[in-house]
């Protein structure tokens, strides 16, 4: 995850490194929670560190579950946490490798349900007091389910401006997942960030079925270019290797992938998962942690997300586009435009 400040906003805050003082309002009321709170990590003393553990479905290496990985190493080097892990957990084993974490007493464990929710939330049913905060679509569960999701719409929408400034056919392409609310909003709003500096824009999108297959990214990307798309959002890993050997621009989508093909990658939405690490930190600590959905401290405002550095895009990128967007970043910061969250099927045209 970068530490680079966000390129079109000069001065900006750099990415993972917000201010507590951006967040004070939301943490201000912990202590008028602290009556209806779980307790604190048990049989813990002042000097020993807090344990925090995690269970992805997906290997390390896929940028969602890399979002939280990076934000939990931060919380080990900042908060002093215990932090251990465990990555590409089938859906079959989901429920054992949970209990073993609770039956070890960590008091708090960070997780993606959306392909073991059942088994999460039976699983967090059984030991209430350990604090679960996990990804999913539903919503949280007392007393100590919370929920979280990548809530980066924002700077999709920001970037699919972009894509629609660049684009010479006309076609943009969307590589995503599978046809869930959860990705379906973030290719609804490329597409509508597309549309809206250039109506002539026709997106073409591709579910692969998968979170995590880059081989069956790269042919869907390779057969939308052939379709015409010459700009296309990597919603998934493996589209930015076909954009790079077909000399297509791409839109990253998660974390920083510049590096990939920085001749290729503009930029892209950054999921930031920080703040919501810190503030599920802080309540356990302080023993008032509830179950609560902490979606939004993955929106711009709350330092969740932005858009990834243009990195050598600076010079490249037209001023008037450079320009467009980031007076239309401005306005999102400010409450003066919401990007609209649309999560029905998005369509090939």
């Amino acid at each position: 995850m970068s530490d680079s400040e966000p390129a079109l906003m000069p001065g900006a805050a750099p990415m993972g490194c917000h201010a507590l003082g951006r967040r004070a309002l939301g943490l201000g009321a912990l202590g008028l929670l602290a009556s209806a709170g779980l307790p604190g990590p048990r049989g813990a003393r002042a000097a020993e560190a807090m344990k925090v553990a995690a269970i992805f479905s997906t290997p390390i290496e896929e940028p969602w579950v890399t979002q939280i990985h990076h934000a939990l190493l931060k919380a080990k080097a900042e908060h002093g946490i215990d932090y251990t892990w465990s990555e590409h957990v089938a859906a079959a084993d989901y429920g054992r490798v949970l209990r073993e974490y609770a039956e070890k007493g960590v008091p708090l464990i960070f997780g993606d349900a959306f392909a073991a929710e059942t088994v999460a939330r039976r699983v967090a049913r059984q030991y209430p007091r350990t604090a679960f905060v996990f990804g999913s679509g539903q919503g949280p569960a007392n007393p100590n389910f919370s929920v979280f999701d990548n809530w980066i719409h924002e700077p999709a929408y920001l970037s699919g401006m972009i894509a629609g400034k660049l684009t010479k056919s006309n076609v943009v392409g969307a590589v995503a997942a599978m046809d869930i609310p959860e990705v379906a909003r973030l290719v609804n709003a490329f597409f509508a960030g597309a549309r809206e500096v250039n109506p002539a824009v026709r997106g073409k999108v591709t579910f692969i079925g998968s979170f995590f297959d880059p081989p069956k990214a790269k042919e869907a990307a390779l057969a939308q270019i052939e379709a015409g798309a010459d700009v296309l959002f990597a919603e998934r890993f493996g589209v930015i290797e076909a954009a790079k050997e077909r000399g297509r621009l791409v839109i990253s989508n998660m974390s920083d992938q510049s590096a990939l093909a920085p001749e290729t990658v503009i930029t892209g939405p950054v999921w930031d998962m920080w703040p919501t690490v810190d503030v599920a930190i802080k309540m356990v600590k302080a023993g008032v942690y509830t179950a609560q959905d902490l979606g939004s401290f993955s929106f711009m405002a709350k330092g969740g997300a932005d858009l990834a550095p243009l990195h050598g895009w600076e010079q490249k990128l037209p001023a008037e586009v450079r320009d467009l967007v980031l007076k239309k970043r401005e306005a999102i910061l400010a409450g003066d435009f919401r990007v609209p969250v649309i999560e029905t099927t998005p369509r090939s045209e």
